[in-house]
């Protein structure tokens, strides 16, 4: 991923816009969705990125990650069940096959969700888990098969 230090110091280019380039660069909604949840920290509830940070303060650098994570939150669970299966079908892919790894997917949703959000994305995101389940089982039993398309 570039990093948005790339750029010079005295870019016009906005600090949202790098922000925005730099999460364009993780091509999968679940692989942004898992980044963003990992720059939260637990212990303060406030998102970390560095690089922001020194761009537009700790407060500023907050709100766009939090505003970000909302954002893209909303594009994953308003977007149909085939999309969010392909889209997710991708990510394992990125991370290697290992369905196993998605364990944590509780962790993906934004503090901000509404409490009808968070259901609907833990629903839907069950019911992919088992897509997942049953495409790679179905593939582990053909001979030579790959469990992803």
């Amino acid at each position: 991923m570039r990093d948005f230090e790339a750029n010079s110091p005295g870019s016009r280019v906005p600090a949202v816009e790098l922000w925005r380039q730099t999460l364009s660069q993780i091509p999968t909604v679940f692989g942004r969705l898992v980044y963003l949840a990992s720059l939260r920290d637990d212990a303060t509830g406030r998102y970390v990125h560095d690089a922001l940070t020194r761009l537009q303060g700790s407060d500023e650098a907050d709100r766009t990650l939090c505003h970000s994570h909302q954002q893209i939150f909303s594009q994953w669970i308003s977007s149909s069940l085939s999309d969010q299966k392909r889209d997710l079908d991708q990510y394992v892919m990125e991370i290697g096959g290992r369905i196993q790894s998605l364990w944590s997917h509780r962790d993906v949703v934004p503090p901000m969700a509404r409490d009808v959000e968070r259901q609907l994305y833990l629903a839907d995101f069950e019911t992919l888990l088992d897509l997942l389940q049953f495409d790679h089982d179905a593939a582990s039993s053909i001979p030579g098969a790959s469990p992803h398309r």
